[in-house]
């Protein structure tokens, strides 16, 4: 199937680069950032004067852009490798060649990384070089390690844990609970990527990929996805146990029924409808964790 960007409308465009940039996506990192800012970090309680700080916190402001247009610009370089790939997996989701020209997607991806960088900089040296390094993996995910087994499932959901800590960098205050959350997003970022893999088999076999459901088979990959699921829990609950209170230790209690509902849906999974359902389903898991955090 060849792709073509001729007589698409703005309209078109415009809606084909917010589905390239992953906008739902880049929302929910924004909605965690300033919750974790709010509810976790933030030493009183929720009030009107807390809001007020926290939404005229220019630093914060400039944390969460820089977070959101790396976030961006990785989506962007990750399409742009992958259009072969995806004309195989999901033909009607291309979006560069199609609504966005290449040499324009390698430049909003350049761009973004520029402008995600300096807004780093100008927060403190360290931000900047989480910033920097986050770009660098990112790159690096998309250009080699995407198509090998595990390590690219690995470095992506360090990297969304990092956009967690990357506020314990900048504010000293509850360190530990945003460790926790932090450790509760890149497990579910690590089953998500694994279970979009075994959704995706058909078109990484067929371009060289190397991926556990490829090398090892669907069976295999989900007992290794179960080990992951049961190890984390035990992880979450361990460190949770160990805060003063244990108001975040419920929370996880409480999110024992969907996480529940989500491996029996695993287990019978055997078709790229059923991987693509439990796809989204990690992602709903991950916006009921930050919206967890109101209670914690």
């Amino acid at each position: 199937m060849k792709v073509s960007s001729h007589n698409i409308g703005f309209r078109q465009i415009l809606l084909g680069f917010l589905r390239l940039i992953r906008f739902p996506n880049l929302l929910i990192i924004i909605f965690t950032q300033y919750f974790a800012r709010i509810f976790l970090i933030h030493e009183q309680g929720l009030s009107l004067s807390v809001l007020q700080e926290v939404f005229t916190d220019k630093n914060l402001l400039l944390i969460v852009l820089a977070t959101s247009l790396i976030a961006a610009s990785g989506y962007v370089i990750n399409d742009y490798y992958d259009i072969k790939i995806d004309l195989v997996n999901k033909p009607e989701r291309v979006i560069i060649g199609r609504y966005i020209k290449r040499r324009w997607a390698l430049a909003i991806h350049q761009l973004f990384n520029a402008i995600g960088i300096a807004l780093g900089w100008a927060v403190n040296r360290k931000v900047f070089i989480v910033n920097i390094v986050a770009v660098f993996c990112l790159w690096v995910y998309s250009n080699r390690l995407k198509r090998l087994a595990f390590w690219g499932n690995f470095l992506i959901s360090i990297l969304t844990g990092f956009s967690l800590l990357i506020l314990a960098v900048y504010y000293p205050g509850h360190q530990r609970e945003v460790w926790i959350y932090a450790i509760f997003s890149f497990a579910i970022t690590l089953v998500r990527e694994i279970i979009k893999d075994m959704e995706d088999v058909k078109g990484d076999e067929k371009h060289g990929c190397r991926t556990l459901p490829i090398i090892w088979g669907i069976a295999q990959t989900k007992w290794l996805l179960y080990v992951f699921i049961g190890f984390f829990i035990v992880v979450l609950f361990g460190l949770s146990a160990q805060l003063p209170n244990h108001k975040i230790q419920y929370i996880f209690s409480g999110m024992m029924l969907p996480l529940a509902y989500l491996i029996y849906r695993l287990v019978y999974a055997d078709k790229p409808k059923d991987f693509a359902f439990l796809s989204h389903a990690c992602k709903l898991l991950m916006l009921l964790g930050v919206l967890s955090m109101v209670w914690a």
